[in-house]
């Protein structure tokens, strides 16, 4: 899968989630928001790996990249080369960094959890908040 199917898959899996919480769909919509973000750290990864020097200059990079299957956000967040400039912009606004603590503790096990309206509603907003919501800084570095 290449970067651009990736970023559209992130997009329209925030826009499910948005249709889902219109419907009081609460586990889809929390499921789709973490998803989505998933799919854009991945697109992340994808850019770094094409801009960066990580697969010749960091000797222990290519064991590392077999995580790159994974659902984990904050691991997702270390193979794309984000660690510092997501730190630094994290420092600069409570709100992102707010934000990040709500949306990194989604876990993909969640499709099978059942989730109640402020759940899905706090994790939609930490993903969807205009200006400061997680997935409006991914977009700036996908």
């Amino acid at each position: 899968m290449d970067r651009k199917t990736l970023q559209r898959i992130a997009k329209a899996r925030l826009k499910d989630a948005k249709a889902l919480l219109g419907r009081r769909r609460w586990s889809g919509a929390y499921y789709l928001c973490g998803y989505a973000i998933e799919c854009g750290l991945k697109a992340c990864l994808l850019r770094h790996l094409g801009e960066s020097d990580a697969i010749f200059g960091d000797p222990g990079y290519l064991k590392e990249l077999k995580d790159c299957w994974t659902h984990d956000l904050v691991k997702l967040v270390n193979l794309a080369g984000l660690d510092a400039t997501f730190g630094t912009a994290r420092a600069a606004s409570p709100a992102l960094e707010r934000f990040w603590r709500v949306t990194k503790d989604w876990e993909e096990t969640s499709r099978y959890e059942e989730k109640n309206e402020a759940e899905a509603k706090t994790l939609y907003e930490a993903v969807n908040n205009k200006p400061d919501g997680v997935f409006q800084w991914l977009q700036t570095h996908w």
